[in-house]
């Protein structure tokens, strides 16, 4: 199982840069680059945070994904 995210996309539709996102959340800009590419899993911290910042359901921004076998 691994957890995918869609920030990026709702970043973008939203019309937020990354910068602007890591200022807004204290984080730097690699931290939010490596999450969108899925090279990095926030903290649980975090991913609350961005829940708040996007006031989206968590469930729009991370989804677990299940192994095929």
């Amino acid at each position: 199982m691994g957890v995918v995210n869609h920030i990026k996309k709702i970043r973008i539709e939203k019309g937020i840069t990354q910068i602007r996102m890591a200022e807004d959340l204290q984080v730097t800009r690699q931290t939010i680059n490596a999450i969108e590419k899925n090279k990095y899993n926030p903290s649980l911290e975090l991913a609350l945070k961005l829940v708040d910042y996007f006031n989206v359901p968590i469930e729009e921004i991370f989804i677990l994904e299940e192994d095929e076998t």
